[in-house]
Formats: structure tokens, sequence, C-alpha cells
């Protein structure tokens, strides 16, 4: 059972993302002609996926009764999520690193992580899920890779007028903060049920501070490459 302030956020940050989309629209005449259009674009995606996620799934039934059950984890595990992981990708790797090399190897390592998963980890009651792990994994190196690009840039006096600083600060605080909890979640939830209620909470805190954050990097960023 969730508790009424977990409730709230899980609320909150379906309208947190629609939020950053908001504002990515109304940013979006002065970045048209930039590669960052695309961001805009997947913040729509990404609000209307989760949306549905909340409203459309349940109008969708299947006569399999572990599908039925299972529909909305299938939902994120196989669409959406993987859209997320392939999106950054593009943008940590063609846009930021300039290696299309990049970003092929890593989304093809992330596809093959699949086949693991359904293989080795399918029943696996301490990895919850191997090929969020291994995307977040992968995601990481990326997002080490873009730290390291702004310590070592010439213009790091002005980071905050970085758009990618916002963006990287986000991906940190989600997608790298919370890769224990979803890695281990089935062992927390039973075994420290206390740590899974606080961790939980602070991955669904660090959701909103990303779209948050998100928002802000159309805001103040001034990136125009």
């Amino acid at each position: 059972m969730l508790n009424n302030f977990q409730i709230f956020l899980i609320n909150s940050s379906l309208w947190v993302e629609g939020f950053a989309a908001i504002i990515a629209i109304l940013y979006y005449k002065n970045i048209k002609g930039q590669y960052w259009k695309y961001f805009v674009y997947y913040l729509i995606i990404i609000f209307f996926c989760e949306a549905f996620a909340k409203w459309g799934v349940s109008w969708i039934t299947f006569s399999n009764p572990v599908i039925e059950h299972t529909k909305k984890a299938m939902y994120y595990n196989y669409f959406v999520i993987p859209l997320q992981f392939v999106f950054f990708y593009w943008l940590y790797g063609v846009k930021l690193q300039k290696n299309k090399g990049l970003f092929w190897v890593l989304t093809l390592l992330y596809l093959i992580s699949f086949i693991l998963s359904e293989t080795y980890f399918k029943e696996s009651k301490i990895i919850n899920s191997f090929n969020y792990t291994f995307g977040c994994l992968l995601l990481m190196i990326l997002v080490i890779m873009e730290y390291y690009k702004q310590i070592n840039s010439d213009d790091i006096i002005n980071f905050h007028k970085n758009r990618m600083f916002y963006i990287n600060l986000g991906v940190t605080l989600f997608y790298i903060g919370s890769l224990p909890f979803y890695t281990f979640n089935i062992l927390l939830y039973y075994e420290h049920r206390e740590i899974w209620d606080i961790y939980y909470s602070y991955s669904l805190i660090s959701c909103i501070i990303m779209y948050l954050l998100f928002s802000i990097s159309f805001i103040w960023g001034k990136q125009n490459s």
C-alpha cells in the first residue's frame, strides 16, 4: 500500500511532465532551427505516454490473464522506457559527443540486454529488471562523459547558461540516483520495506525535479549549438 504522500507525488509527476511539455512548446520558436527541437518533441511524447499509462492502458484487454495482469509493466518495459533511453543515447552520443558510432553501439547493447533479461534474469528475485539496469548503466557512462566535457569547457564559468547542465543534472538525480531502487526493487519491497518506502519517495521526487530542470533548461539555457 502506498501512503498519501506517495500518491500525491505520483499524481503530481504527471502534471509536472505536462508543465515541462508546455514550457518546451512555448520556447519552441527559439530553437526550431536547432536539434533541441527534438527535445521538445520528446517531452510532448513522454507526457502523452504517461497520460496513456494512467488513463488509457486500462482500456486495452487481453485474453491471456498473465499479460492482462502485467500489461502496464510491459507497456513501460517494452515501449516507454526504451523510448527514453534511445532518445538520451542519441542526444548524448550523436549531438553532444558528435559520435554516431557511440549511439549505435550503446543502442545495440541495450537491445541485446532484453535477450539476456528474458533468458537469464526473468525469474530473478534480486535484480528486478536487468535491461533497465543495464540501460541506466550505459546512460551513466554518457552522463559522466558530459560532466567531464562541461568541467573542461572554457565556458564553465557560464555553466548556468548551458542547457545541457540542467538536463544532465536532472538525468543524474532520477535515472542514476534511483538506479539501485529499480534494480533491487523486489528485494527491497519484501525484505526492507522501510527502505523501499523512502527510496520510492525519492524516485518520485527526483522525477519531478528532473522535469522541472528540463523546464528550466529552456528558460535559462542559452546553448545555441
